[in-house]
């Protein structure tokens, strides 16, 4: 009789342990995807900025050198020097002095798209 109820307890505290394991593996899961989630979001916030960064400094270099009429036209900027996958970066020069700058960026990541249109003041 004692061997019976010893067996018993030791598969009731198996399967106990099994059903814990498998709690702790889905809350686990669960906080590892909002990472990945958030760490893609950070990551596709910095190549944003940074390709922002990059079209301004181009505008910048560009907007001496620039006769009138090339002003107000889209220019779209080589990424792939930058090695950012699925990344784009377009600037668009304004030609009278109280129009701005504009970018537009746009990366992908995963299956994740982020998109901006700003616009900045630059001094001639």
């Amino acid at each position: 009789m004692k061997k019976t109820r010893q067996n018993g307890f030791i598969l009731i505290f198996v399967i106990v342990s099994i059903a814990l394991i498998g709690a702790v593996m889905f809350v686990l899961t669960d906080d590892s995807n909002t990472m990945l989630f958030q760490s893609d979001r950070a990551y596709l916030r910095a190549v944003q900025r940074n390709l922002a960064a990059s079209g301004l400094a181009w505008a910048r270099h560009n907007i001496k050198n620039t006769p009138a009429e090339s002003l107000d036209k889209t220019v779209n900027l080589d990424a792939g020097e930058l090695n950012l996958p699925g990344a784009a970066l377009a600037v668009t020069i304004a030609a009278p002095a109280g129009k701005k700058t504009q970018i537009i960026t746009s990366v992908t990541r995963k299956r994740r798209t982020l998109k901006s249109q700003d616009e900045y003041a630059l001094a001639p």
